[in-house]
């Protein structure tokens, strides 16, 4: 039997000594170590959509992994890809040890330093249990490791990031997906404003519990009249400090596991919730506008993250909100400058069409012939969070949503200096 095995180790050293070990296995192939957290789920991802067959049997985490702590990395392993042993490497390894990383899934502790005698074992057993799941599961059949999770971010105030959050979670509800949309803005979130919506719990609410079931889950959560489900921020901003950085990463698990698409907006300060959601996040996107405060802005977002390890810029993705062919800096530049990638669908500067849902909190009834709503949900398509039954934007019917975007866009053009002028501080 071959068995392939990835170690998460973040030390040079340490890894090293343990490919020697490995390779000493009987049928063994061991990967590469990689170096962190993040880049061992990005890795486990991408291999998972390919099918459950292409999964290494065993995952090693080292317990200096970061920045995820390695008992919290075991769990969201466990329970994004059921089929993979996960076995943790840890210089303690008595019975408080032994029975939390049991509770977080893994499936066997090794002691350090590594010996030959107790690591053979211990992955032997992990590779077997593993084998045996993608058997009863069948190796060909697809199996759910968890739903895509999108975070939106806005470089400063006023950007668009909630209008942006609101209208990518609409567009994947009208695709039949399941949806939920987090405020993790914790002190100043405006979901609940913008979807005229008053609810007496909130996620400060999950903040203590240390298992999410899904009834509490439901219990914390508002389901809206166009079908998503709403997880809010607060009413009082002081609330969110209970949100911790274990708290917010339970919480994103916990509604991954639920719905299909899990859309989180992240405000525009960075705060511990906030940086466990988009290192997290399947896509993490970043909104800005064409001028030079906002693009400085995000720039310094973009570097702040890549320093705190909480996301690198080439995995982040700029969204260029009221966007014209006139505006000076466009998003290729932008791309340039913050070292990321540019979304494709660009949104125009039109708050004339937003701004009596907004006054109203009726963001879900905005018009499907608004030029914002078609680039929005044409973003939505490009993410790759709407089925087949969204994709054509909220015209489907009689328009593609890439003639939805050079016609809004000709639109916008053509009125984009008042309306630019009309927009001041106000939200898109």
């Amino acid at each position: 039997m071959n068995l392939r095995i990835l170690p998460a180790i973040a030390d040079p050293d340490t890894a090293r000594a343990t490919a020697t070990l490995l390779s000493q296995l009987p049928g063994a192939e061991p990967a590469a170590a990689v170096p962190d957290s993040t880049t061992l789920l990005n890795t486990l991802g991408s291999l998972a959509a390919s099918g459950v067959e292409e999964l290494p049997e065993v995952v090693l985490v080292h317990e200096d992994i970061g920045p995820v702590p390695a008992l919290e990395l075991v769990r969201e392993v466990a329970l994004r890809f059921p089929a993979v042993g996960v076995v943790l490497l840890c210089a303690d390894h008595g019975p408080a040890l032994y029975s939390a990383a049991m509770d977080a899934g893994a499936r066997g502790v090794i002691a350090l330093p590594l010996s030959y005698d107790e690591l053979a074992p211990r992955v032997q057993t992990a590779a077997t249990w593993a084998t045996g799941v993608r058997r009863h599961l069948g190796a060909g059949e697809e199996t759910f490791t968890g739903g895509t999770v999108v975070t939106v971010s806005g470089a400063k105030g006023g950007v668009g990031a909630t209008v942006t959050a609101v209208q990518l979670a609409l567009a994947a509800r009208a695709s039949g997906r399941s949806v939920a949309l987090a405020d993790m803005d914790l002190q100043t979130g405006d979901i609940a404003s913008y979807l005229d919506v008053r609810f007496r719990r909130s996620i400060a609410d999950l903040a203590e519990i240390n298992d999410i079931s899904a009834r509490v889950l439901a219990d914390a959560m508002f389901t809206h009249s166009s079908g998503i489900a709403l997880l809010l921020s607060p009413a009082e901003g002081e609330q969110g400090e209970a949100v911790t950085d274990r708290a917010a990463r339970q919480i994103v698990t916990a509604l991954r596991a639920r719905y299909d698409v899990v859309v989180v907006d992240c405000g525009s300060q960075l705060s511990g919730a906030s940086a466990v959601a988009v290192e997290a996040a399947d896509t993490a996107l970043l909104v800005t506008t064409p001028d030079v405060v906002a693009v400085r802005a995000a720039k310094r977002m973009v570097r702040l993250w890549d320093r705190l390890q909480v996301r690198k810029p080439q995995d982040t993705c700029v969204v260029v909100n009221r966007y014209s062919r006139h505006t000076e800096i466009q998003p290729a530049l932008i791309e340039r400058i913050t070292g990321t990638r540019a979304a494709r669908s660009t949104v125009p500067a039109a708050f004339k069409e937003l701004q009596s849902v907004v006054d109203s909190g009726r963001m879900h009834e905005l018009d499907g012939r608004s030029t914002v709503k078609q680039a929005l949900w044409s973003l939505a398509a490009e993410l790759g969070i709407v089925g087949d039954a969204g994709r054509g934007g909220p015209a489907a019917a009689e328009r593609t949503p890439h003639r939805l975007g050079r016609r809004a866009e000709r639109r916008a053009i053509g009125r984009g200096t008042d309306n630019t002028a009309s927009s001041g501080g106000s939200r898109t």
